[in-house]
């Protein structure tokens, strides 16, 4: 389609979240090639561009696409065994966990997600076992996922090189284990241990190399976490993210043993510690930021650093609330990433918008003490764009961006009765579900049009998904399962006696 006009009721174009919202009543949006060209009221773009194909109707909303700022695997962890826990126990346990089909497994979450709205995905490849090829191919198949159902997508592979059991040397952790267990495990250690990390960044220009250039996909970097990255795995990654002017997307402060952590490090916060190595900036995007003080947010936000809110991720885990409302006094640019499944278990962006806002108000009567519906709507959407590659190419209704927008069915999601007053954005913040989302278009390509996905058969490929998971367990992923479920205890002993730091602290007092 090389052209096209998109109407709708409502156009909603941008959000500022405090003077307001650019809404074209009756309006549409004109573009060609992928790019949006002309933005205005319908009757008008549609006598301008007589020939262009018109998808949407008068009774719906057309608006930027969301984006998924943090994302890992398909099949969620709960899928695959491993229940919520506090981050470091779901940790040991997830690497007790079983391969996956990785075009199937994608796509899986990629449909969830292009039916909650979601245009662009940060996909971060977490820790797997195997050569620099396995990886690869692994990469490639991901890759092709997003690709074949029209996915914009941003990716990177977690750099990783030690502390792959707890919180430091796996040989310390390993002398805490009784002779028989510790000797099975650094078996397993070996055996399925990281690739050499000069290799990660084979790995990054050989996907740069090759699909950076792509329309759909770019290739960035992802320092794991600084208990995960040596200070040699964080020069590196500072110097290439330098020389490519490529984003770095890092896991930091997640729990309250990872703040710990970077006091004994380097005795300072781990966002002194990473700035102190120049790797603080508008490049980098810090996943989570839970356990943050006060003079760690006044230094992200004199930085220009972003923030990603993982919200449902954290609740499940429970490793505390971010102080959002903290970021938002100072200006931080935050996103919100779903982090492998929300709080249903799913990728559903609307679900996640509202559970952001619900868990951050606060016993106040002055209404900028908690975030509203546009601020929400700003974060799914124009600030998760810039801690992406694509920056301000998407998340906005421009002229000049890239044509990723999708299309709401009004009168379901008003039905059967909604009090004209309550503003657009509030509506579709506190009302908005999967199943209003009626039209994805990314790069001017419709890929799920009248809710039916365009280049692929969605049965088809869940019903082959399935049909490979019956038989997915080796006797080799049995035995590692029943290795990590002795080991499990010992990682839980380890961690009570790490930190004494009182559970308030995430709440900044």
């Amino acid at each position: 389609m090389s052209n096209s006009l998109i109407r709708g009721k409502y156009v909603i174009c941008e959000v500022d979240a405090h003077d307001g919202v650019k809404i074209i009543p009756d309006g549409a949006v004109y573009q060609q090639g992928g790019v949006i060209v002309d933005i205005g009221e319908f009757q008008e773009l549609s006598q301008n561009y007589p020939g262009a194909e018109i998808l949407g109707e008068k009774e719906d909303v057309v608006m930027p696409g969301f984006i998924n700022a943090h994302h890992h695997i398909g099949l969620t962890s709960f899928q695959r065994g491993v229940s919520n826990a506090p981050l470091e126990i779901w940790s040991a346990n997830m690497l007790g966990t079983f391969g996956v089909d990785q075009y199937l497994d994608t796509l899986y979450s990629a449909f969830e997600m292009i039916e909650s709205g979601i245009t662009t995905v940060q996909h971060i490849h977490g820790w797997m076992p195997g050569s620099l090829t396995r990886l690869h191919d692994a990469a490639v198949e991901v890759l092709r996922a997003y690709r074949d159902v029209g996915m914009r997508v941003s990716y990177s592979h977690c750099v990783r090189d030690q502390n792959y059991i707890v919180y430091e040397a796996d040989q310390s952790f390993l002398s805490f284990l009784p002779e028989d267990l510790a000797s099975r495990l650094a078996v397993e250690l070996e055996t399925h241990s990281s690739i050499p990390t000069q290799d990660y960044f084979t790995l990054f220009e050989e996907l740069y190399d090759k699909y950076h250039s792509n329309d759909l996909s770019r290739i960035q970097l992802a320092p794991a976490n600084l208990h995960w990255c040596s200070d040699r795995a964080l020069e590196q990654l500072q110097i290439y993210s330098e020389r490519y002017q490529v984003p770095l997307h890092m896991h930091l402060l997640e729990t309250r043993y990872q703040k710990e952590y970077a006091n004994r490090r380097g005795k300072c916060s781990a966002v002194q510690y990473l700035h102190d190595r120049e790797l603080l900036g508008s490049r980098m995007t810090l996943g989570h930021g839970t356990w943050v003080t006060r003079e760690d947010i006044e230094m992200i936000a004199a930085t220009g650093t972003h923030i990603c809110h993982n919200c449902s991720s954290n609740l499940c885990l429970g490793n505390g609330i971010m102080p959002l409302n903290h970021y938002r006094k100072h200006g931080v640019n935050v996103a919100i990433g779903i982090d492998g499944a929300g709080i249903n278990d799913d990728r559903d962006m609307l679900q996640e918008m509202r559970l952001v806002q619900t868990i951050h108000r606060v016993p106040s009567v002055n209404p900028d003490d908690a975030p509203n519906s546009k601020e929400i709507f700003k974060m799914a959407t124009e600030n998760g764009a810039y801690t992406t590659p694509y920056g301000e190419q998407i998340g906005t209704i421009r002229e000049g961006n890239q044509a990723d927008l999708i299309i709401l069915d009004w009168q379901q999601l008003a039905f059967p009765y909604l009090d004209r007053d309550v503003p657009l954005i509030d509506a579709i913040v506190h009302r908005g579900r999967s199943q209003h989302v009626k039209t994805v278009i990314v790069g001017g390509q419709p890929i799920y049009r009248d809710w039916q996905y365009v280049h692929l058969n969605k049965e088809d490929v869940l019903r082959a998904y399935s049909d490979s998971l019956k038989e997915v367990l080796t006797d080799e992923d049995i035995q590692r399962r029943e290795l990590l479920k002795q080991v499990v205890p010992y990682v839980r002993e380890y961690f009570e006696k790490y930190s004494d730091a009182p559970i308030v602290d995430w709440m900044l007092n």
